[in-house]
């Protein structure tokens, strides 16, 4: 194998590991911003506003450039932006009920939707006699195995919650168990609008590779459709106030590395290399997400989230093994058929004079 190739492979690679680092990072701030006060909904509407005005000089200066709009692709940015919405607002309630812990968790169900609608509308071809397909299949089942050791078996406390020091409430326990529950709920709902967007955004990109383009009425959807969902849900004027430094940063950093960056790299990445690929690195999130709960929020550390989270690595990696070994293989197809075709047409014997 030439270098080349190594490299196309291995771009798309370190993109997707630093998208899921900036993901968990994100959730680790905006958790922290929501403890401080901010409004989920208007969140939603500030950070996508945000973003879409960054990409509004590119969308004027290069409007001669790209490919023309037409209606169907207009409508279909629309949807996009609908299932985002919809998506970014369960997230956010599931997570203000939750922890980024179990957002991260939860997340790697998203192969599983991912792969389910990609098989069915043929995006991805699943051949169960094939030890490729057997290996992505698997693998997605033991990543979402692992997600729920994680979410559901805690098991002994490795490392102490630095900001508990008061004594145990049996009713204060049952209270944090019931919105866990309702922040998971949510949460899985999140994973299968994000499976839904993948196989969507796949086709989208497909039919019109303008990454950016995309993104930008991806942001600009969303804004409009954000606002008037949160316009008649809250009420309160002053939960539009940004009053504390985290919730500005958390609005800032979300619209620059969860819209722009983030999108941007999924979109590009679901141009090559499809929808299945970009999913199943959402497993290597959650020991992100350990890592950085323990580390900046003080959250404990149990034996369930170390062994969901090898659990989730041999998932994903299983994964991986599964699709390159099915390139390999289209590959080695490609090439018999080239020799056969070339057999066919050069006799083996030359007839003599």
């Amino acid at each position: 194998m030439g270098l080349v190739p190594i490299v196309q492979n291995a771009i798309p690679f370190a993109v997707m590991v630093s998208v899921e680092c900036t993901d968990v990072g994100l959730a680790v701030i905006s958790k922290a911003a929501l403890t401080k006060g901010m409004n989920k909904f208007v969140s939603v509407v500030y950070y996508n506003a945000l973003a879409t005005l960054i990409l509004l000089p590119h969308f004027i200066f290069h409007r001669k450039r790209r490919a023309p709009l037409t209606f169907s692709l207009i409508w279909r940015f629309f949807l996009l932006g609908l299932i985002g919405t919809t998506g970014q607002i369960l997230y956010f309630t599931g997570l203000n009920f939750s922890s980024p812990t179990l957002s991260s968790a939860m997340a790697n169900l998203i192969p599983i939707y991912t792969l389910f609608l990609a098989v069915v509308f043929r995006i991805e071809k699943l051949e169960l006699r094939r030890s490729s397909s057997q290996a992505k299949t698997l693998g997605a089942i033991v990543a979402v195995i692992g997600a729920f050791i994680v979410t559901l078996y805690k098991g002994p406390l490795l490392l102490k919650d630095s900001t508990s020091n008061a004594p145990d409430h049996p009713q204060l326990h049952l209270s944090q168990s019931s919105e866990w529950a309702i922040g998971g709920l949510l949460l899985a709902l999140t994973c299968m609008s994000s499976g839904i967007w993948n196989v969507l955004q796949a086709a989208t990109v497909k039919e019109y590779p303008e990454e950016m383009t995309i993104v930008f009425f991806y942001t600009f959807f969303i804004t409009i459709q954000a606002l008037a969902f949160s316009v008649i849900v809250e009420r309160n004027l002053n939960a539009w106030k940004l009053t504390t430094l985290v919730e500005i940063v958390a609005i800032v950093c979300t619209a620059i590395f969860g819209s722009l960056f983030r999108i941007g790299i999924h979109t590009w990445c679901l141009r090559k290399k499809g929808p299945v690929y970009v999913a199943m690195f959402r497993p290597l999130g959650m020991a992100i997400a350990v890592l950085l709960t323990v580390t900046f929020l003080g959250y404990s550390l149990y034996l369930g989230s170390v062994l969901g989270s090898i659990v989730i690595a041999l998932g994903f990696y299983t994964v991986m093994w599964g699709q390159m070994k099915e390139k390999n293989n289209l590959v080695v197809d490609i090439e018999d058929c080239s020799l056969r075709s070339a057999s066919q047409k050069t006799p083996l014997l030359q007839p003599s004079e």
